[in-house]
């Protein structure tokens, strides 16, 4: 058992907790490896009948994979550590997703990346007003992975193409309204809720029980977005994306006049931010959301995304990334190649496409 992992069973009721909150809960390697054992010990387990997931500390449920730990692999060489890291991630998530027994997932504080791949997948999603919500890979020079893709892709119209491309971070509203989560409880209903879910009252099943302290989070603004991000983030490539963002941020969107202030400061900050991000990072990620609005299966997403990550994790612009936003911190990454005109139109569906290391499930070679 990991040290950042604390498990009960209490009443039917398996708990268990990331302690890891001076690091906002980033999974570890050591931290996967003891979930995936705590989900298989209770699959089976004739004491435990639902699984709650949550977080040390009000900051957040989890912010993540531990980057850090994924920069020394890569840059000591250590790639094949590296991809079990991914494959033993993904594998857990699939485990969460198909779970013979209801997982409720409590998102409360920040929940990005490798987090949405613990919660996102959970049978019941629960936010709170303090939820920040996010697939924020691409400032890393990264992709979204961990299923993200899957959730990405069957966000309504092109929200999650934007979610995924500019790595917007989600409020609660905007995480229901995307498909990220099904429930806000205010947090400081969360141990009544506990409490509840512990004694079983009437009505007893869990979505029940989680219902009688659900409430309406108020409206989204991603949601109220949507009419123009469908516009804009319909265009064929990320050059044409920002094109389009700019037109209707300048009122010279075909057939549209000039644009409320408020949308169009948003949508001219959305281009600006795309043009400060890697290249290759949004051109891949463009293209696998895409992709994965047609995949029949959150595993066969999931193996699109390991293709991609056994390709980024050798390189440039994932060392750089997390270099300049996590290791120096200067915020200034030099990305290669520097401009989008210059990632050759092909490389994208190689990189989603081709094999370079055992997959995931290896039956699915």
């Amino acid at each position: 058992m990991s040290e950042h992992l604390s498990t009960s069973t209490a009443d039917g009721v398996g708990r268990i907790t990331l302690e890891r909150p001076q690091a906002l809960n980033a999974l570890s390697y050591e931290m996967i490896r003891a979930l995936t054992a705590v989900f298989d010990a209770w699959r089976h387990d004739p004491d435990v009948s639902m699984v709650v997931l949550d977080g040390a500390g009000e900051r957040g449920f989890c912010a993540g994979g531990d980057v850090r730990e994924l920069y020394g692999y890569t840059t000591a060489g250590h790639v094949d550590e590296a991809l079990r890291f991914f494959r033993d991630e993904y594998r857990l998530n699939s485990a969460i997703a198909h779970y013979p027994k209801p997982v409720v997932a409590i998102m409360d504080g920040i929940t990005m990346g490798g987090g949405i791949g613990l919660a996102g997948h959970a049978r019941i999603r629960i936010v709170t007003e303090r939820s920040r919500v996010a697939m924020p890979e691409t400032r890393i020079g990264f992709t979204p992975d961990v299923g993200g893709t899957w959730l990405l892709g069957r966000a309504p119209g092109e929200l999650g193409t934007h979610l995924a491309l500019n790595s917007r971070t989600m409020d609660a509203a905007d995480a229901i309204h995307a498909g990220f989560a099904d429930a806000f409880v205010p947090s400081e209903r969360i141990p009544h809720l506990l409490q509840a879910l512990a004694e079983r009252a009437d009505p007893g099943t869990p979505w029940e029980i989680v219902m009688l302290f659900d409430e309406t989070p108020g409206p989204s603004a991603l949601a109220a977005a949507r009419p123009w991000v469908d516009a804009c983030y319909s265009a064929p490539t990320v050059s044409a994306i920002i094109e389009r963002l700019r037109a209707f941020a300048e009122g010279r969107a075909d057939g549209a006049g000039r644009a409320d202030p408020a949308a169009a400061a948003y949508a001219a900050a959305a281009a600006d931010e795309l043009e400060t991000l890697s290249p290759t990072a949004l051109s891949v990620t463009l293209e696998a959301v895409r992709r994965a609005r047609t995949l029949p299966s959150l595993e066969e997403a999931l193996e699109q995304e390991f293709r991609a990550v056994s390709w980024f994790i050798g390189e440039h612009d994932l060392h750089e990334g997390i270099r300049a936003q996590v290791i120096d911190k200067d915020r200034n990454p030099k990305w290669d190649p520097s401009t989008l005109d210059d990632v050759p139109p092909t490389l994208p569906e190689r990189v989603l496409t081709e094999q370079r290391h055992e997959p995931v499930w290896p039956a699915a070679a």
